[in-house]
C-alpha cells in the first residue's frame, strides 16, 4: 500500500500530477464501488477520494446529495464502507481517502474509527467542516493510528490563516476553486492560477485543486500549477445517469483514462 507522500514523489518524477478522482460510497451500492474502486486505480487514478454519505451535506451540490441519498437509500453505513475497503484493499495500492463530514466519525467514535480505517487500508482523511481549531481530539487519533488529515483552503482564506492550515495538513493542502458547493462547471475561475501561485509561496507540502474540474481540458490548464487534480461531481454524474449498472464501471474507466493522460506535464 503505498502512502499518499510516496504517490506525489513518484509522480514528480514521472514528470506528472496526481489525478485523485472522487466518488460516493455505495452510489449506487457498495458492490459497485468496491469494482469502481479497482477500475480506477487500473486506469490512471493515483489517489482516491471515497465519499461517506451524509444526509445534510453543506458543502456538496445537487449532484453529490442525489448520490449521497441513493446511497443512504441502499443502507450504506460508514461501518459497511471500512468492510468494503477491508476487502477492495487486498486488490489495490493507491492511497484512499475519506472524504466525511464531522458527525459521523464523532458518531462512530473518534479513537475507534481511526483505529478501524487504518486496519482497513485508509490513508487519511478529508472533513470539509472540521477546522484546524476544532481539529485537536481527532489529530491525536489520526497521528497514532498513521492517518493523514487533509485540511481545506478557499479563495477567501486570508494568507496568514492559510499558512497556518497548510502547516497543520497532512498528506497535501486541498485548495478549492470556488466559493460555494461541489459541482462540475464549465469554466473555471479567473483567479485560480494566481491564488495556486500565492499558496505555492507559502507552502511545499503537495497541493491538490478541486471544486468544480470536469474536463481533460481543465486538466490541463491546472497541470502548470498544482501537484494533484481532483474531480468529483463530473464523474459521480456519470454514475447517477448511467442506468444499466453493467455499463457503470466500462464508462468510468474510459473517462478516468481521458483525465489521466492530460496529467502530464509538457
Amino acid at each position: 500500500m503505498k502512502t499518499i507522500s510516496q504517490v506525489f514523489k513518484a509522480l514528480k518524477k514521472q514528470n506528472r500530477r496526481a489525478l485523485i478522482p472522487y466518488i460516493t460510497a455505495g452510489d449506487p451500492d457498495l458492490d459497485i464501488t468496491a469494482k469502481l474502486i479497482l477500475t480506477i486505480s487500473q486506469n490512471g487514478g493515483d489517489i482516491l477520494e471515497l465519499g461517506v454519505p451524509f444526509s445534510d451535506p453543506l458543502a456538496d451540490g445537487p449532484t453529490i446529495q442525489a448520490a449521497s441519498q441513493r446511497a443512504l437509500k441502499s443502507g450504506t453505513t460508514l461501518k459497511g464502507i471500512l468492510e468494503m475497503v477491508r476487502e477492495i484493499r487486498k486488490k489495490i495500492d493507491i492511497p484512499l481517502v475519506l472524504m466525511s463530514y464531522y458527525n459521523p466519525l464523532r458518531q462512530y467514535g473518534l479513537e475507534a474509527l481511526a483505529r478501524d480505517a487504518s486496519k482497513a487500508g485508509i490513508n487519511g482523511f478529508i472533513v470539509p467542516d472540521l477546522t484546524p481549531e476544532e481539529a485537536t481530539d481527532w489529530l491525536k487519533v489520526c497521528k497514532e493510528h498513521s492517518l493523514d488529515t487533509i485540511f481545506l483552503i478557499a479563495p477567501t482564506t486570508s494568507l496568514n490563516r492559510a499558512r497556518k492550515i497548510a502547516q497543520m495538513s497532512r498528506g497535501f493542502i486541498y485548495y478549492v476553486s470556488v466559493t460555494g458547493v461541489t459541482g462540475a462547471r464549465e469554466s473555471l475561475p479567473q483567479d485560480i492560477i494566481e491564488n495556486l501561485k500565492q499558496l505555492r509561496k507559502i507552502t511545499n507540502k503537495p497541493i491538490a485543486v478541486g471544486f468544480g474540474i470536469s474536463s481533460p481540458n481543465h486538466v490541463r490548464m491546472l497541470v502548470p500549477y498544482t501537484d494533484g487534480i481532483v474531480v468529483g461531481s463530473a464523474i459521480v454524474k456519470l454514475i447517477g445517469e448511467t442506468k444499466e449498472l453493467s455499463q457503470i464501471c466500462a464508462k468510468v474507466a474510459k473517462f478516468i483514462k481521458n483525465l489521466s493522460q492530460a496529467t502530464f506535464i509538457s
